[in-house]
């Protein structure tokens, strides 16, 4: 016996795609659904949507519910409703940014209980929506973080309470794999000693100014360093330009690859010897996920979400935010290292694989089902393997 989870999402998918482009233009809602499938689990996704549909793909059931034009509490009745006759036993809603949405699905099945996981979500700061959050999450059951520490805001703001249960889980996982260094960096020109590789916003968040501040230092260390940087958004690029302009360390040495297809960033991560990342903030980190997946050794800042992806340093190097100097140290130590690619490879199969983290949302949703003590939990809790 397995049970059946519902994956909700709230956040209305791009009018105007399919189904099968929205999964291509959100790929983690589909990576999230399969994981948890990967472990045995019977998955339906229920995502708001501008039109009605429903398909399947590797084993999960995709609905897409047309809620155009109702507001927040009735898109939660319509989905509870949906549930209801789908007979599932628990749901899985992403993101706590959608509190009228949730209390709306609680009240209308008050006995299934919910899981809610955190996508990089924020805290309410003002007084009175701290206040809805606590009226509408009152009854919140559980909520999965990437790393305990992220739950420290919202316990602050008082939307958890001491009954409600904290899990561990990385936000999704990656298909990317190991691949040819070689054979890569002749596909993708990239080269140095070390190949430095940057996937993400050149923006504040990001800090790639500190980023840019510990390359000038390593290079001095490393004189054949070399960086790659892959981004979408970049509102600081005047400000990065002129940095790597008037440094005589970084002229020649830093490379604008500007926007680059997906698939094409699994072949720079098999080119490169480091990842590297200053975000100051992150829920999970999806390009540090891929580049583990691909070998490649992460340089990360020194958050909660990199500590549970890199296994407190397991892997790779944790630096603190902001400190430039300590990049420096981080990239060399890591270059001298030479930590192998299977070794960052195995740590992403153990951790953060389709089957490592669908494990994990599977203990999560049995312990769940085992608070409610009814003769369902009970009979899941007594499987093999389940969590006695």
């Amino acid at each position: 016996m397995s049970p059946h989870v519902a994956q909700v999402s709230f956040l209305p998918a791009p009018a105007g795609l399919s189904g099968a482009q929205v999964l291509e233009r959100w790929p983690s809602l589909a990576d999230i659904a399969e994981a948890a499938a990967s472990a045995g689990t019977r998955i339906t996704v229920v995502q708001a949507a501008a039109h009605a549909e429903g398909l399947t793909r590797n084993g999960v059931d995709y609905l897409f519910v047309d809620v155009r034009g109702m507001r927040r509490r009735e898109r939660g009745r319509h989905v509870g409703d949906l549930l209801g006759t789908l007979g599932v036993d628990l749901a899985h809603v992403h993101g706590l940014g959608f509190p009228e949405e949730s209390f709306a699905l609680s009240q209308r099945l008050p006995r299934l209980p919910v899981l809610f996981q955190d996508h990089a979500d924020r805290a309410p700061r003002r007084w009175w929506r701290r206040w809805q959050w606590r009226h509408r999450y009152r009854e919140l059951k559980g909520v999965a973080f990437t790393a305990p520490e992220l739950a420290w805001p919202f316990a602050a703001a008082g939307v958890l309470q001491p009954s409600t249960r904290l899990f561990a889980i990385p936000e999704s996982s990656s298909r990317f794999q190991r691949g040819d260094r070689a054979r890569a960096r002749i596909e993708t020109g990239l080269h140095g000693h070390p190949a430095v590789l940057w996937v993400g916003h050149l923006q504040d968040g990001k800090d790639p100014l500190t980023a840019l501040d510990g390359i000038a230092l390593a290079a001095q260390r490393l004189p054949g360093l070399q960086l790659w940087c892959a981004y979408g958004r970049a509102p600081m690029m005047a400000r990065l330009r002129a940095r790597i302009e008037r440094d005589p360390w970084l002229a020649g040495r830093v490379h604008l690859l500007g926007q680059v297809p997906h698939a094409r960033i699994e072949t720079l991560m098999q080119a490169a010897d480091l990842f590297v990342s200053a975000s100051r903030r992150e829920g999970s980190g999806y390009s540090a996920i891929e580049a583990i997946a691909c070998g490649t050794v992460p340089v990360l800042t020194d958050i909660p979400a990199f500590r549970a992806l890199a296994g407190d340093a397991r892997i790779g190097r944790l630096w603190p935010c902001g400190d430039a100097r300590a990049l420096a140290d981080a990239l060399v130590a890591a270059t001298l290292e030479q930590m192998p690619a299977e070794q960052v490879r195995a740590h992403f199969d153990a951790t953060l694989s389709f089957t490592a983290v669908g494990g994990r949302w599977r203990e999560a949703y049995l312990q769940l089902l085992q608070g409610r003590g009814d003769a369902y939990a009970q009979a899941l809790a007594s499987r093999p393997g389940s969590l006695a």
